[in-house]
């Protein structure tokens, strides 16, 4: 497990992030039997962190929220309980849950019950979807475990900790912004706080499957490649991969190795945004077998054109953050993800940014499902403190975790490293290393990230920034019209690029309040907006260089950076779709455009 920082400690300090992680993050948790932990938890509010330290600010041992203590005598001093205390659900976060958590940030404890039938056949892997932002859990009282990064997935394992009968689990769950943190103190989206996605106990036989990848070989279109990792030696193993549709049966055989690799001849139907073709894959070993549905397709860079199966498309895209169109706050579930998805495909899309870090795994499975090409991307967001050791540990961990997650669905094809950094030599090797950790990691993807910094030259627009040479996809945020020039001023600016490589134009657009109209030169109302796209389209027709776009952005969100009363009232307002479900007048003016390309 990657080292990385947790708050306390000094400039150089560098923990793991806990003795008891389960090693790589277990595969498709989903399709492990499992007991489910969502549901309402207790929650205590804890802005000055009594339960986690003394008044000699250290951290608690014996003492703590964490020990659940009970009154057992009526001279007992307990000056806390959660049996008594109100819930929050889980999944969720706590901002919309309660109105007086609405701008919180700082920590809050978790606790929920739940029983179990300890068998000693079994390993116990705790699993979380996700917690935003610091995360330090217990069970039965006993630390297990830490984890930073509000976006990915992490787990413990508890085999140990866990017994027969009752349990109870805890989490601290601190989302203070923190200048090292990956993203730093200054976003422009919500900070939610909380356990933002499922938490589910797995249970695992003691000899099981940790980890695989089932893909295409690169560059071959008949021969499907991939690797099986077993959790715990066995000589003696044999693991069966079956894909019944293409009359697949391979038996891996294992000796002292965790890791078997395979190469299996075969014609699958590749997957396409025409036709998302998937495969049922059938994983035995002993008497479990895991089942995932896997697409095969190939993605490619020649020159300044993007291959998908060997043919050139342009990304009809769209930005997209993680945030609810059917309720209030984060947006965690299968139906979150089919409404955010079916808006985005309703516009007319092929593609989408799921900006700016790891969306949930429904995200991805759904855009497996419907044939929407993903570019998926971690928190390394503005400023960040590039110069620091423990940052870059921080935002490699959260690039491992992302890749490991979703290493298997054909839809994501693009792991970006960043958003709109600032130039300078500390960003640049900061950044390089993570494209070349991604690319070590998952050899099967595309490598992106989106500048800010192109040059304004006497020719017009110049892409010059040196991080260009490492990626593959060249991503370029540009609000002309918005932030710089008239929106007529936007149409005749010509683009330069130093590099024989496609760009992606990540960002352009502006804002509007649903329902404002007025004059196309009065800022937010919808005319203003729908000028803004119209010339921003036109100026991109004449980017010979564009292989795709993901105008910002799908719908308004939540952001404590736009306080404008009767207009944003913390909304960014560049949605093409409003808070309410209003479609603007720009979401037309896109609709027509990707109709007619």
């Amino acid at each position: 497990m990657l080292s990385i920082l947790t708050r306390g400690l000094t400039f150089a300090a560098i923990i793991f992030c806990s003795s008891s992680y389960a090693g790589n993050l277990i595969q498709n948790s989903d399709a492990r039997a499992h007991i489910d932990l969502d549901g309402p938890w207790h929650y205590i509010v804890d802005p000055y962190e009594n339960g986690f330290y003394n008044h000699r600010y250290q951290e608690h041992t014996r003492d703590g929220y964490f020990k659940n203590a009970q009154v057992k005598h009526p001279s007992d001093l307990i000056e806390y309980d959660f049996a008594s205390a109100a819930t929050l659900n889980v999944p969720g976060d706590w901002n919309t849950q309660q109105d007086e958590l609405f701008f919180y940030e700082g920590t809050v404890w978790y606790q929920r019950d739940f029983s179990l039938d300890k068998s000693r056949n079994e390993r116990y892997i705790l699993h979380f979807g996700a917690a935003n932002y610091e995360a330090v859990v217990y069970v039965n009282g006993e630390k297990v475990g830490t984890h930073i990064g509000g976006f990915t997935p992490f787990e413990f394992d508890v085999t140990d900790v866990v017994k027969d009968g009752d349990n109870f689990v805890i989490v601290k769950v601190d989302n203070g912004r923190e200048r090292e943190q990956v993203p730093t103190v200054n976003t422009d989206w919500w900070n939610y706080g909380g356990l933002t996605r499922s938490v589910k106990l797995l249970t695992l036989p003691k000899q099981y499957i940790s980890d695989y990848t089932v893909h295409l070989a690169d560059g071959d279109n008949r021969t499907i490649t991939g690797w099986v990792e077993l959790g715990t030696g066995d000589k003696n193993a044999k693991v069966t991969l079956e894909i019944p549709a293409l009359d697949i049966k391979h038996t891996l055989k294992f000796s002292d190795e965790l890791r078997q690799s395979f190469s299996i001849k075969a014609k699958p139907n590749l997957w396409s945004t025409a036709e998302p073709t998937l495969y049922e894959v059938n994983i035995r070993y002993n008497d479990r077998t895991i089942s995932d549905r896997i697409g095969f397709r190939q993605i490619a860079v020649k020159d300044e054109d993007i291959l998908l199966n060997g043919e050139p498309i342009f990304l009809k895209g769209i930005s997209i953050h993680e945030e609810s169109a059917l309720h209030p706050g984060r947006a965690w579930s299968k139906e979150d993800a089919r409404q955010l998805l079916t808006m985005a495909k309703d516009l007319g899309v092929n593609f989408v940014r799921l900006a700016h870090y790891p969306h949930n795994e429904h995200m991805v499975r759904m855009a497996d499902e419907m044939g929407l090409l993903v570019w998926s991307e971690i928190p390394v967001y503005w400023t960040v403190l590039f110069e620091r050791d423990d940052v870059y540990a921080n935002a490699e961990n959260q690039l491992t975790e992302m890749i490991s997650r979703d290493k298997n669905r054909a839809s994501v094809i693009l792991w970006s490293m960043a958003n709109e950094t600032p130039k300078s030599d500390a960003r640049l090797g900061f950044i390089t290393k993570l494209a070349n950790k991604a690319r070590e990691l998952d050899d099967t993807r595309l490598i992106t990230a989106a500048l800010d910094t192109s040059s304004e030259t006497d020719e017009g627009k110049h892409i010059d920034d040196p991080l260009s040479e490492v990626v593959d996809v060249i991503g370029i945020n540009n609000y002309c019209g918005w932030y710089g020039k008239k929106p007529a001023e936007c149409a005749g600016i010509k683009w330069h690029s130093d590099y024989n490589k496609p760009v992606i134009m990540s960002e352009f657009g502006g804002g509007a309040l649903a329902g404002y109209h007025a004059d196309a030169e009065q800022r937010w109302s919808e005319e203003y907006q729908a000028d803004v796209y119209r010339h921003n389209l036109t100026m991109i027709d004449n980017m010979s260089f564009l292989r795709g776009m993901t105008p910002w952005i799908l719908k308004d969100f939540r952001s404590p950076r736009r306080p404008l009363t009767n207009i944003q009232d913390f909304w960014n307002r560049k949605g093409l779709v409003s808070d309410k479900g209003v479609k603007k007048q720009a979401w037309y003016i896109l609709n027509e455009y990707y109709q007619q390309h």
